[in-house]
């Protein structure tokens, strides 16, 4: 990602990257079923918390991300790697069956506050994509205006997030269950094919393939 020339082309495909990355799709169905039996309140209580989880767990990262490469030693191309592994399981798991995880561990009541940072901020919501996408981006970016355009969208999809979990109940009166079933299956498919790009992406980092165009 070229950072040293902002443009309408990097705004929307860094915000479109971020959507997937922390958005509220990949979180939607794992947080209906991780917090059905709660109560309206405690369930928009967890919405919350999870997602200024997220958002600060976002900020961290790209504030550090550059950082801790350097002290692990470790590149923006494994970073890649290890981001398309996770990202193609959760994947699967959508494709697989939506929501079949979550319902087996969903009889069990679990604490609100500890459901809403793991996993429900974490990997659901700040998931491999985003995660990868901020810490690339932490070492790649070139000045205060790129950075504060990393921010800017981090903290606007942090707001969607918001709107959407803050006012989870009556969200999920108007979701057909069918839709939402179908939605996640193809999400799923197309994840997994950005975890292959991310794989691609970060073999070609490596020096591992060569001649694959993004």
């Amino acid at each position: 990602m070229d950072f040293s020339v902002i443009d309408v082309q990097l705004v929307v495909t860094l915000l479109l990257l971020l959507l997937v990355g922390m958005g509220p799709k990949i979180a939607l169905v794992p947080f209906l079923e991780k917090t059905k039996h709660y109560e309206p309140e405690t369930q928009r209580a967890v919405g919350r918390r999870m997602v200024v989880t997220a958002v600060v767990t976002a900020i961290v990262l790209f504030a550090t991300g550059a950082l801790l490469m350097r002290l692990l030693h470790i590149t923006a191309g494994a970073v890649a790697v290890a981001g398309a592994i996770i990202l193609a399981i959760l994947a699967i798991e959508m494709v697989a069956g939506p929501g079949k995880k979550v319902e087996e561990d969903a009889g069990v009541q679990e604490d609100p506050s500890r459901v809403a940072v793991y996993p429900l901020a974490i990997p659901y919501l700040l998931n491999p994509v985003g995660i990868t996408i901020l810490i690339v981006a932490s070492g790649e970016v070139v000045s205060i205006a790129s950075a504060g355009l990393v921010l800017g969208l981090v903290l606007f999809v942090g707001a969607l997030d918001y709107l959407v979990f803050s006012n989870i109940d009556k969200v999920a009166k108007r979701l057909n269950p069918v839709t939402l079933v179908i939605s996640e299956v193809v999400f799923g498919i197309l994840l997994t094919a950005v975890a292959v790009e991310l794989m691609v992406f970060g073999l070609r980092s490596l020096e591992i393939i060569a001649g694959a165009k993004h």
